[in-house]
């Protein structure tokens, strides 16, 4: 670039570094000019100095050189010739390498289970994969068509549990809108439950008589108290219950902590350990608001299963907490205990009903 004064010039944006510049020390690609005229009355954009130190602007361009002094100026030129010389090196570059960019490496494909899209699916057994296909992922089936296939997937080793998960539009953090009740299953749950009482006086016998596997009073409790856990179930008459309070650290995390909304605090003890041999299922909603309960067992008929289920979304809808508001039922899924879930179509799962033979 050639040095010039003329006005055109004037209006380039140039800097002045305030560290010592000497002539020798320049490149001949920089431009360097001693101005005749003031800069203040020559360039109409004044340049900025700097100082590396203090970072503050100077106004030492307003003061009238020095005639002695020759002022130097750097051109912004410096950065555009390092431009031109990156895009130089990458053309040659290119030119060595035939005028094509540089090759991209290739992976080599995934196989087995590190190539499935979803990473849970990438920790699930090739059996659980295989019958994962015999269903759709996003349909909602009805009601009848799920249990046949729930049937259907139920491939494991041994007999799987036939469970229901309900989604509610409840909050369990407030009091009005806690869920917690028993069902009776109508063809049993295909388990055995072993059933304890605790009771004193004449219940003791009527325990006995009404099938129950342990009775037993305050020796019980001291029994529970050192470890004993051997039964399912946990029947108490109302007047065990300020002895029962002790055990409320051991049983309330088992969920065997007896309750009256659970039915099992009552007076009438050989009813209660009928309905629970029977088939009757206890079950409450998680901090969630989700509700988890068995209806039955995967080898049941698809006809005792069916029934066992309305019986269980029957008795959900029916225990509506107070305090819930808005559309109550989010999802409904049911599954094997061992196979993938099945999502039904809750309008056509609550118009349901029987046949009339059933």
């Amino acid at each position: 670039m050639a040095t010039s004064t003329t006005p055109s010039s004037s209006l380039m944006l140039t800097y002045a570094s305030s560290s010592s510049v000497f002539p020798q020390d320049l490149t001949p690609s920089l431009v360097s000019f001693k101005p005749k005229k003031p800069l203040f009355a020559t360039f109409s954009l004044c340049p900025l100095v700097l100082r590396p130190r203090q970072r503050r602007v100077s106004l030492s361009f307003l003061k009238e050189p020095k005639k002695s002094e020759p002022f130097h100026v750097v051109s912004a030129a410096v950065t555009t010739e390092a431009e031109v010389d990156d895009a130089v090196e990458e053309e040659a570059a290119l030119k060595e390498g035939d005028g094509s960019a540089p090759p991209v490496p290739v992976s080599k494909p995934k196989k087995g289970k590190a190539a499935l899209l979803l990473k849970r699916d990438r920790t699930r057994s090739k059996r659980f994969l295989e019958i994962q296909k015999l269903r759709e992922t996003k349909k909602e089936y009805e009601v009848k068509p799920a249990i046949a296939l729930l049937n259907e997937m139920a491939s494991a080793k041994f007999v799987e549990t036939a469970e229901a998960h309900f989604r509610l539009n409840i909050d369990p953090k407030y009091n009005d809108q806690q869920l917690r009740a028993t069902v009776n299953l109508p063809k049993g749950t295909g388990q055995t439950v072993k059933v304890a009482v605790l009771t004193q006086g004449e219940r003791f016998e009527e325990a006995k008589n009404a099938g129950a596997d342990l009775v037993g009073g305050d020796d019980l409790i001291q029994q529970i108290k050192q470890g004993f856990m051997e039964f399912d179930k946990l029947i108490a008459s109302p007047d065990m219950m300020p002895k029962v309070a002790s055990l409320g650290k051991i049983l309330g995390p088992r969920g065997l902590m007896p309750n009256p909304k659970a039915g099992t605090v009552t007076p009438n003890i050989p009813q209660a350990i009928a309905e629970f041999k029977q088939g009757k299922v206890e079950y409450r909603a998680d901090k969630t608001g989700i509700v988890h309960l068995r209806f039955g067992r995967a080898d049941f008929p698809e006809d005792d299963l069916l029934v066992n289920l309305l019986a269980a979304i029957k008795s959900v809808e029916t225990n509506k907490p107070p305090g819930a508001k808005g559309v109550y039922w989010k999802s409904a899924h049911i599954c094997s205990s061992m196979g993938p879930s099945i999502k039904l179509n809750i309008r056509e799962m609550l118009d349901f009903k029987l046949p009339a033979s059933a």
